[in-house]
C-alpha cells in the first residue's frame, strides 16, 4: 500500500511540475550583442540570460527572430510572451522588470572621411538620416524624426535585415549618417569586414533619457508580472554568483552596473 501511494504521489508531483512548466517565446529582429542568430552558440547575451533564469524555474525559452515592428505588434497581441532589446518608449505597455537586461548608447556613424559631428539636436540640419522603423531613440531625436518623417532628411527603414540596409544605403550615398547601438553597428561592421569604412560621430545622450533596455513581456500575458519577477530575482542571482560576468565575457562585453 506504501509502494501504491508513494507511486501516486510521484505521479502527482510529476504532474504539477511537468503543468506549470511554461515556453517562454521571446522573439526581436536580431540586433546582437543583445540578441543574436537562434540556436546557435552565442545566440545573444539577452537570450542566454533568459535560458539560464527561466530554466531554472522549469520553463523553456522559445527565441527566433522577426522584424522589430511586427514583433512588438504580435507580442502587444499576445502571439508571443516577450520582446527582447526594448526600452520603455518601445511598447510602454508592456510589462517590463525592475531590473534592466542591458544598456543602450546611440551612435552616430559617417562613412570614414566624412567630417561632420554630432553636437545636439541642431547639428542634424542637412544630414540624411538612417534609422530603423518603431525603434525607441529616446525622446529628442524622436521628435526629431516625427518632425522630419516625411523629408529626404529622415530615412526609416524597416525588415528582417533593416541595418544592413542601412549599411548598403550609407555606401551607396544615399544617407550621410546610420543612427544605431554603438555595440550593434561595431560588431555588425566588424562581422562584414566594413569597420575602417566607418567613422564615429558622436553620441546621442539627452538630458535625463532612460537608456536601459530590457526584456519586456505582453501585456496580455496573464503570467507576464510573474515572469518580469523572475527574471529581476533572477538577474540578481546571476549577477552575484559570477554567471552575467562569464555570458558577457563571451560578446566581449562586461557588465554594466560595475562599470
Amino acid at each position: 500500500m506504501k509502494k501504491i501511494f508513494a507511486l501516486i504521489l510521484s505521479i502527482i508531483l510529476l504532474f504539477t511540475v511537468t503543468s506549470s512548466a511554461d515556453t517562454i517565446s521571446i522573439v526581436a529582429d536580431e540586433w546582437c550583442p543583445y540578441n543574436c542568430v537562434p540556436e546557435s552558440d552565442k545566440p545573444g547575451y539577452m537570450i542566454e540570460i533568459a535560458v539560464t533564469v527561466f530554466q531554472k524555474s522549469g520553463h523553456t525559452v522559445d527565441y527566433k527572430t522577426i522584424n522589430w515592428s511586427r514583433a512588438i505588434d504580435k507580442t502587444r497581441k499576445g502571439k508571443y510572451t516577450a520582446i527582447v532589446g526594448a526600452a520603455k518608449g518601445d511598447a510602454p505597455d508592456f510589462i517590463f522588470p525592475d531590473q534592466e537586461q542591458g544598456v543602450t548608447i546611440s551612435s552616430f556613424f559617417l562613412k570614414k572621411g566624412a567630417t561632420w559631428k554630432y553636437s545636439g539636436i541642431d547639428s542634424l540640419a542637412g544630414i540624411k538620416l538612417g534609422v530603423i522603423q518603431d525603434y525607441d531613440y529616446g525622446q529628442f531625436i524622436n521628435q526629431y524624426l516625427k518632425k522630419n518623417s516625411n523629408t529626404p532628411l529622415v530615412q526609416f527603414v524597416s525588415g528582417d535585415n533593416a541595418l544592413d540596409l542601412n549599411f548598403k544605403k550609407i555606401e551607396a550615398g544615399r544617407i550621410d549618417a546610420i543612427l544605431e547601438d554603438k555595440n550593434v553597428f561595431l560588431l555588425k561592421a566588424s562581422e562584414m569586414g566594413k569597420t575602417d569604412l566607418f567613422s564615429h560621430a558622436g553620441d546621442e545622450i539627452s538630458p535625463g533619457r532612460d537608456n536601459k533596455i530590457y526584456i519586456a513581456f505582453s501585456p496580455l500575458n496573464l503570467k507576464s508580472k510573474e515572469y518580469a519577477t523572475l527574471l529581476s530575482k533572477g538577474m540578481d542571482e546571476i549577477r552575484t554568483s559570477g554567471i552575467l560576468k562569464n555570458i558577457l565575457a563571451k560578446y566581449g562585453l562586461s557588465d554594466w552596473q560595475t562599470k
